[in-house]
Parts: structure tokens; C-alpha cells; sequence
């Protein structure tokens, strides 16, 4: 296995679909000379909406586009497409930050029209990823949600969510709050590879400890599963998971839409060559002899044979660890408007 290169996870920043005229360079020194560049995204709404069946929210709010983490099988890769970058180097080099998120975020919430619902931090991008410590959007966000006591849950990979347990633990005493950490492998040279600027997996097993002691409550999001790399690991995350405090698990097989097929197998050569037709040719397997499946019934977890031992390993694997007994659900019964629960105060008494 070799040692990620300058931090990096995409080896190559292949042309995108909407580019008409492409170069040829040298990948070594593109990834080399890859420096973070920030930018300012001027966006003038900050929730999305999605009609999704297979995903269990339907708004979101995203502070970042791009991710710094660098992960080879990232599916939000392509979303940078749309931006005239590529799903490669580009998408973890160069992001967008929405400054004024937690302003928009506050504007939105006060809409008498808006009716309270989970929201997902964040359903494209880690809304912690390195910048983050610096910047604090999400913390920000997370502010206003504490203000209005909105439910939220957060989907991240990096221990930096252990920063906010004060914020997040005040909206858990409403049912409002819960965070999924994202952990595909235990193998610490293979997530220094796979997913090369995030929290190692001790560190994200020490978050769901920190953070259920705080009375937040966790979720394993054993995501994803890389048939012949990393499938055989979910008896053993699940149990670590749990041993950590995590109450539930859920997973999702490797997707890979787009420009990331070839961003996914370039990983592959340059650290698992002789794993590479393995990994291929199951998930081909578990996807009706396609690489990926944009079908919403079947995108997640596959078909075939295969996908069926996949799910079983799965749900054994949560059922010997104790997950997925017990269901809780986040709740709006505490949503408020700060400026209106205040004056509501004083609506009632004479003085």
C-alpha cells in the first residue's frame, strides 16, 4: 500500500462533462502544487431539498462545497462539474465557503411560512473538515439551530464535532439533535489513504464516546463498503461502534457516479492494484454488472446475490452488537422563534 501523496486523495484531476478543451499534465506535480484555495459562495439561500426515498431527510444545510478530506470515492464529486472545476484535485482543493451561512440560516427560520423539520448537516459535504476549526460556519449554524431548538443531525468523519458537544447536547435535552459518524474501515493505513485529511478511526470511535457521554446521541454510518477492501470489517466496526456508545449503525454500499468511477479506479491503481479487478468485479456484482445504479431503490445497498450477503453480514453484525434495538426520533414540539417566545413573555403580564 502506498502513502498518500502530499495529503491528497483524487491521483488525477480528469476533464468534466461540460468542458470542451482539456491538457495533459503531469499528475505528480498537479498534485504536488494543489494548494487549498478558499472562495467566497455568494448563494442567497442555504437549505436544499431533496425528494429522495432512500434518504432520511429531506433539507440540508451545507456550508462548504468541495471537501478538503479528500476521499477517492467521494459521490459528491461531480457536483463541482457544475462549478467549471473537475471532481478531482479540484474538488478538494479548491472549496466554497458560505460565509454568511448562519445569517441565511437565521433569515430562513424566521419566515413565518417556514414549518419546522430536521435539517442534515451536511448532506453533500463534511461541514467539519479542516477549514472548519478556522472559519467555525458550522458552529455558527449550529448556534441559530440552538436558538430556535430546530432539530438537526449531523453526518461528518472528523473529531472536530466533539467541539461543538455544548451546542449539541442543548438541543439533545429537546430531541433535537443527533450525529452520525462515517467509518468505513478501522485499518489506519487504509483510511490514511482512503480518506487522507479526516479524524483517524480511533479518533472518530473516541468522538461517538465523547459525545454520547454528553447525552448526544450516535449512529455508525459504516460508509462505504468497498466489496473486497473493506466489507469484511462491518462485524468489527459495528462492535467497536457500540462498545463506543453508538445506539444504532447504517450502511451504504460504494457508489460510483460520474468522473469518480475513474477517480476510484485510479486510487486503486496507485494503492491497491492487486485488489483492484477483486473490488471491480463484486461491486459490478452487487450493481446488475454496472459499476454504479442511480435508481433510488437500489443505489444504497445493490441487488443480487451478493448485496443480499452484504445486507445479512450487515444486520448480524448490528444485531450481535446491540444496534438498532430502539428507535429515537428527533422532534420539532421545541421549535421557537426567539424574538417571538420572548415577547410572548411579557404579552400576559401587566406592569
Amino acid at each position: 500500500m502506498k502513502k498518500a501523496n502530499s495529503g491528497r486523495g483524487a491521483g488525477i484531476n480528469p476533464a468534466h462533462r461540460f468542458q470542451r478543451f482539456e491538457y495533459e499534465a503531469d499528475p505528480e506535480v498537479e498534485q504536488r502544487s494543489a494548494r487549498t484555495e478558499l472562495f467566497e459562495d455568494t448563494s442567497k439561500s442555504i437549505i436544499s431539498y431533496n425528494d429522495s426515498s432512500d434518504i432520511q431527510f429531506n433539507a440540508s444545510v451545507n456550508p462548504y462545497r468541495g471537501c478538503e478530506h479528500g476521499c477517492a470515492y467521494c459521490y459528491a464529486r461531480p457536483f463541482h462539474e457544475y462549478l467549471g472545476w473537475s471532481a478531482g484535485i479540484d474538488f478538494e482543493s479548491k472549496i466554497l465557503v458560505k460565509k454568511n451561512a448562519a445569517e441565511l440560516l437565521r433569515k430562513e427560520l424566521n419566515r413565518p411560512g417556514w414549518k419546522p423539520t430536521l435539517l442534515a448537516m451536511s448532506g453533500i459535504t463534511d461541514p467539519y473538515q479542516p477549514i472548519e476549526r478556522k472559519l467555525q460556519i458550522t458552529r455558527r449554524c449550529l448556534e441559530v439551530l440552538a436558538d430556535f431548538r430546530n432539530p438537526v443531525g449531523i453526518i461528518t468523519k472528523n473529531y472536530m464535532v466533539t467541539r461543538d458537544t455544548d451546542l449539541l447536547s442543548e438541543l439533545a435535552t429537546y430531541d433535537a439533535a443527533a450525529v452520525m459518524i462515517s467509518l468505513p474501515t478501522l485499518d489506519v493505513e487504509l483510511s490514511r489513504v482512503l480518506e487522507p485529511r479526516t479524524s483517524s478511526p480511533k479518533a472518530r470511535l473516541k468522538a461517538i464516546a465523547r459525545l454520547t457521554a454528553a447525552g448526544i446521541p450516535c449512529s455508525v454510518f459504516i460508509a462505504p463498503v468497498i466489496p473486497g477492501l473493506t466489507d469484511h470489517e462491518m462485524p468489527a466496526i459495528a462492535q467497536a461502534a457500540a462498545d463506543a456508545g453508538a445506539t444504532s449503525a447504517h450502511y451504504v454500499l460504494l457508489r460510483l457516479p460520474g468522473s469518480v468511477k475513474a477517480i476510484f479506479e485510479d486510487w486503486l491503481d496507485n494503492h491497491m492494484p492487486d485488489r483492484k479487478n477483486k473490488v471491480l468485479h463484486l461491486l459490478a456484482n452487487a450493481r446488475e454488472g454496472k459499476l454504479t445504479d442511480d435508481r433510488m431503490s437500489t443505489r444504497m445497498t445493490g441487488t443480487g446475490p451478493f448485496a443480499r450477503q452484504l445486507r445479512d453480514l450487515f444486520e448480524m453484525s448490528a444485531r450481535r452488537a446491540g444496534l438498532n434495538t430502539r428507535h429515537r426520533d428527533l422532534s420539532t414540539k421545541s421549535f421557537r422563534r426567539p424574538g417571538v417566545y420572548q415577547a410572548s413573555l411579557f404579552d400576559n403580564h401587566a406592569f
